[in-house]
């Protein structure tokens, strides 16, 4: 129990029951963290719509999504690397070179079957003439073997094309008997080609197609082979009946990778920090379609780099296939849509400001690295506070040079959006851009009434908002934010305003509360809102104990005490967490009240404070006290009241 000096004439203060108080669909080009360490080789099942990405530092294959969900983890497959698809997708090849075999797995359920067992650390698989060719071979000493997948027993066969350093890579097209492989991490690299249609590989020709050869990939029809190689710095074309060169498309530094769709589409990729990462080109183009630049998610000043021999399509050539990885070598699975489409960019640049009904100009420009025909029709849509789900416009029509313009007059004031599209078609990808434009409007009185008025607590108070001239919106808004985090800000009335402009609200205030009223605006009037804050006093009563009488003397009903009583004062108050009351002390001296020092005690839970008052009551004979209890705004513990003095309490003593 605390003790405070109140009074010159040595009386104490003591709380009782109390202590001091101090006063946040269309499919799109997406990146997916992979679980691998290294990545080898990547397909795409289009029959299950799922992509498998082998793992030959976990020994794993990846098995995800469209979308680069991961599905599944095949593990137990140490030095994965090559992988091909049967024909009809239903199975998956997989070349496990640290077990010496090649995994056989059930696409469907992706789910391993009897593996076939081969020659030493294959690393490469193809099918092509009925049979399932793979390269393998320890250093110095690579080879060419093949599985019988006719035959029950599926046969393997060894020993089918010596003279590698080491396993070569190996491709042939779909339904080919030509088979392709190439001698990786040597300078120069070498590319032969064979016919494998009697089940052992006679071969047609070979040249040499670069430095350090990085992969290859077989056109559909069979007739061209094209090579990635750390130089030259292109991705080489040569045909594979003679092995003579085709052409080339041309991409950056170091070609890593190659991957060409079902319908001829080339993706030549390089592994490169500054340049773009993936080149998109038709059959025989020399302009690409499209390029890819990884951004940059490592932790240097080099973007994220292409993984050798990660490109692949979808079947179907509705997405490419890429895994990057980054300078912390964190790997991701890239899947970019319509990537055989060419490009389209679209740009519109309407004026910053207008005036509402008055006509304006917007223009704009398409660039697609295959121009758009002229006459090329766009959709217009324009967007505002009339239309807010867009109202389309005449269709503006592109002209030779790409640049288009038309001309509108607003009807509806604000922020006004047009939006031009275009919606692609075989050879581009579609595109979409817009601009706004504030539009002017007129402005409208809103007025709210009360403010700055302070009401006794618990008083009924009637809030009217006036709204002024508008368009089509007569609705007010009027929301009741009290004082105090605990109380949120609330929507109390929402309606149309009276033949006056007027919408009234009753509220019963318990604390300091701003009112708001709101007017949303219209298409030709702006938003309005007008405010009020209003004051809402505590409830206090204060009641004296163990006097024995009490009369009406000096003008105040007075307390009397005996000298061997202490006054015990009881403040009963509107409770709040960490509430204390004021407690003020007076004596009376030749005509003024002379105050003592002032203190704060905290209210219990139920509001209450007690303070007696102790010390030589004999001293205190003849002399007139009194005491008041207050809630202070902003010094009582808190600020959802406002301040608010309780009636001051007369007590003296007697012998």
């Amino acid at each position: 129990m605390r003790k405070r000096s109140l009074t010159a004439a040595t009386a104490l203060v003591v709380l009782i029951g109390s202590a001091a108080l101090a006063a946040p669909s269309a499919f799109a080009d997406s990146s997916t963290v992979l679980p691998v360490k290294k990545t080898g080789d990547l397909v795409v099942d289009g029959a299950h719509q799922q992509v498998f990405i082998s793992d030959p530092a976990n020994g794993t294959i990846v098995v995800t999504d469209y979308t680069g969900k991961v599905l599944k983890e095949l593990p137990s497959l140490p030095g994965v690397t090559g992988l091909e698809l049967s024909a009809d997708s239903g199975t998956l090849y997989a070349a496990v070179r640290d077990a010496n075999q090649i995994a056989v797995i059930d696409t469907a359920t992706d789910t391993p079957g009897t593996p076939f067992t081969v020659g030493d650390r294959p690393v490469s698989v193809a099918v092509a003439g009925g049979r399932l060719w793979f390269g393998y071979g320890a250093t110095g000493n690579g080879d060419i073997g093949s599985v019988d997948l006719v035959g029950e027993q599926h046969q393997v066969t060894l020993d089918q094309a010596r003279g590698w350093y080491g396993g070569p890579i190996l491709d042939a097209a779909p339904g080919s008997t030509t088979l392709l492989a190439g001698e990786p991490g040597l300078s120069p690299s070498t590319v032969t080609s064979y016919d494998v249609s009697t089940g052992t590989p006679t071969r047609l020709a070979s040249a040499e197609v670069g430095s350090n050869l990085r992969d290859l990939a077989v056109t559909p029809d069979g007739k061209d082979v094209i090579t990635a190689s750390g130089a030259p710095y292109k991705h080489p074309v040569f045909k594979t009946a003679d092995m003579t060169p085709d052409g080339s498309y041309a991409s950056a530094t170091y070609p890593n990778a190659v991957a060409i769709a079902p319908d001829g589409t080339v993706a030549a990729g390089v592994d490169g920090w500054y340049n773009p990462d993936i080149f998109v080109y038709k059959p025989g183009g020399t302009t690409p379609l499209r390029t890819y630049d990884f951004p940059n998610t490592g932790s240097t000043s080099g973007a994220d780099e292409l993984a050798d021999s990660a490109l692949a399509w979808a079947p179907d050539s509705s997405r490419l296939f890429a895994v990057s990885y980054n300078s912390n070598g964190v790997y991701s699975l890239r899947v970019f849509t319509s990537p055989a489409k060419a490009a389209t960019a679209l740009t519109v640049d309407a004026p910053a400001t207008a005036a509402r009904a008055k006509q304006l100009t917007v223009t704009g420009k398409v660039t697609s690295s295959v121009p758009l025909p002229t006459g090329t029709q766009l959709t217009v849509t324009r967007t505002d506070v009339e239309s807010p789900k867009g109202k389309a416009l005449t269709p503006v029509a592109v002209r030779a040079d790409g640049t288009f313009s038309f001309t509108d007059t607003p009807p509806a004031g604000g922020k006004v959006t047009y939006t031009v599209s275009y919606a692609g078609d075989a050879d581009h990808a579609a595109a979409s851009a817009s601009d706004s434009v504030s539009v002017s409007r007129a402005t409208t009185a809103l007025t709210l009434n009360n403010n700055r008025t302070v009401y006794d607590y618990g008083k009924a108070v009637t809030f009217t908002a006036h709204l002024g001239t508008t368009y089509t919106n007569r609705t007010v808004e009027i929301w009741a934010d009290p004082y105090g985090s605990d109380r949120p800000n609330k929507l109390v009335k929402s309606g149309r305003v009276d033949s006056h402009g007027n919408l009234s609200v009753t509220l019963n205030l318990w604390r300091d509360t701003t009112v708001t009223a709101k007017f949303a605006g219209d298409a030709r009037y702006q938003p309005a809102s007008a405010r009020s804050i209003v004051g809402d006093r505590v409830s206090i009563s204060t009641s004296v104990g163990n006097q024995y009488k009490s009369a009406y003397v000096w003008g105040q009903t007075y307390s009397y005490f005996h000298t061997n009583k202490n006054p015990l004062i009881t403040t009963r108050m509107t409770y709040y967490p960490g509430r204390a009351q004021k407690f003020e002390f007076q004596v009376y001296y030749q005509g003024t009240w002379y105050p003592g020092d002032p203190a704060y005690f905290k209210l219990g839970s139920d509001g209450v404070s007690r303070v007696q008052i102790t010390g030589d009551h004999s001293k205190d004979v003849g002399w007139r006290f009194r005491v008041r209890s207050s809630y202070i705004d902003g010094s009582s513990g808190d600020i959802v009241n406002s301040t608010t003095n309780g009636p001051w309490k007369y007590f003296t003593f007697t012998r």
